[in-house]
């Protein structure tokens, strides 16, 4: 007998006919003779629903009153999954974060998982049950609800699947696997058997919506077998392994684009030791995640920094910055909105010069100004203007042959 941990997306559990459709699915898995544990996010846009009325009533929510509301939308799905599941005729529980036992870090509407406490869910499991679990969301050791952000469904599934060392994680979607690129800009994105946990999380973390990052961390530290799937379509996925295990090394696999992100800078700042390190902690310790950072050179004993996070860290970071100009000294704080970010990924790019300069050359022959660049042994990013960013993309894509990927 294998344990099969699943998850189902929001736009899979969207209304009863598809949680009905999800239920038969499980159903299946069971009367197949695997154990199976369904992880749920909320109903098609509910959390997103539930954001809205937050903005109705204030602009700055107590994060611990946010995570109080947004928790709630999985507790629905959960719950109308089990029904269903009982209406097929196979035993079925729903548990919240808080009842499994998912101990989280206190860091609300960001919060890290410390710890799975596997004793409920192996009760319930020995029992005979399927267990559905609701995702993005976990409980600290005082007890207090606490939500893993967006995308944090898939986090809960990889980490069950860790605790009770599964056999399988199957991440449902309503996309039938990974693409070189998202198929509604460029039509003729290829689909892509496999894919290693390094190319993967580089991807999640660049834009690719597929999969959370912080879940294809874990599955590569614990070398959880993971696959993408849809929930609507009967068809092979996409399985996410170790670079060794790969049957072919792709110089590129992907290109992603990130719309979200936005580019800021501190001009003038004082040329001495620590400053940097000042303003990164100070994010860091609000939970800000900065990516690309630059700094210019030293001109008369001053300099600039130019980084860029993720758009919803924007109105937090601006305010924390200002306030921080009289310890931090800096003449002036600028930032554009209007940025996006566009990357390639691939394994093979470790043993193959040149790479960049293609990518460079495709945005050159499109006229795309590139602002910032960043790298890594198998990333390449751009920092673009947002409204050519659909644009590189294809260019790209197209540089690299990536819709014959298939035909190698």
């Amino acid at each position: 007998m294998s344990l099969i941990v699943q998850k189902y997306g929001g736009s899979s559990v969207a209304n009863p006919e598809r949680i009905m459709r999800v239920a038969q699915r499980i159903v299946k898995r069971k009367q197949a003779g695997n154990d199976v544990i369904a992880v749920v996010s909320a109903m098609g846009d509910t959390t997103d629903e539930l954001v809205k009325l937050v903005a109705d009533i204030t602009n700055k929510p107590p994060k611990r009153e946010y995570d109080m509301l947004i928790s709630t939308g999985e507790q629905v799905s959960v719950s109308l999954l089990a029904m269903a599941i009982n209406e097929l005729g196979e035993d079925v529980i729903s548990l919240t974060g808080s009842q499994v036992g998912i101990i989280t870090n206190e860091l609300h509407s960001k919060a890290k998982i410390l710890e799975i406490k596997n004793n409920r869910l192996e009760k319930e499991l020995n029992e005979g049950k399927i267990v559905i679990v609701a995702g993005f969301q976990g409980v600290t050791i005082n007890n207090e609800i606490t939500t893993l952000g967006r995308g944090g469904s898939d986090t809960t599934a990889v980490a069950v699947a860790t605790a009770l060392k599964a056999d399988l994680c199957e991440i449902y979607t309503d996309v039938d696997g990974v693409y070189t690129t998202d198929p509604r800009v460029v039509k003729k994105a290829s689909k892509l058997p496999e894919i290693s946990y390094e190319e993967m999380l580089e991807l999640a973390s660049l834009g690719a919506n597929v999969l959370h990052p912080r879940s294809v961390e874990i599955a590569k530290e614990y070398n959880i077998k993971l696959a993408v799937k849809s929930s609507f379509y009967c068809c092979p996925g996409t399985y996410i392994k170790e670079v060794e295990e790969l049957e072919n090394n792709i110089v590129v696999s992907g290109v992603a684009c990130n719309k979200s992100e936005v580019k800021l800078s501190l001009l003038g700042l004082p040329d001495r030791p620590g400053i940097a390190s000042k303003v990164f902690n100070r994010l860091a310790g609000e939970g800000v995640n900065v990516d690309m950072i630059i700094q210019n050179v030293n001109y008369d004993g001053v300099n600039d920094i130019t980084f860029t996070i993720d758009e919803d860290d924007f109105n937090g970071t601006k305010e924390l910055l200002e306030e921080m100009k009289e310890s931090l000294e800096y003449r002036e704080l600028i930032y554009d909105l209007e940025v996006a970010k566009v990357s390639i990924v691939g394994a093979g790019m470790v043993t193959n010069p040149g790479v960049a300069a293609k990518m460079f050359e495709a945005l050159a022959q499109e006229e795309v100004n590139i602002g910032m660049i960043s790298t890594s042994e198998i990333k390449v990013s751009c920092l673009i203007n947002r409204s050519e960013a659909d644009k590189a993309v294809k260019a790209i894509h197209a540089k690299f042959n990536l819709d014959k990927i298939g035909e190698r």
